[in-house]
């Protein structure tokens, strides 16, 4: 179990501020969320970066370590 944090647009498109997933993997959690939450995540995330318990995670098919906070992160905008 995972923890997602969603931030700006994606936490907008989400609905929720956080919720609780099971997943392996960046990529099968991208997967669940997308399908839970009925598509409308499915077109911020391909523009999101994540961060594992702090961590910037660029690999989709490591392993996530059990217990991970998983933050989503639409780009920014501003200056």
């Amino acid at each position: 179990m995972v923890t997602v944090r969603f931030y700006a647009g994606a936490r907008a498109a989400a609905g929720v501020n956080e919720e609780a997933a099971e997943a392996t993997s960046l990529a099968s959690l991208l997967d669940h969320l997308a399908a839970e939450h009925h598509g409308r995540l499915a077109g911020v995330l391909p523009a999101c970066s994540f961060l594992v318990d702090g961590i910037a995670w660029h690999d989709h098919e490591a392993p996530l370590p059990p217990g991970a906070t998983v933050d989503v992160l639409p780009p920014f905008a501003g200056g």
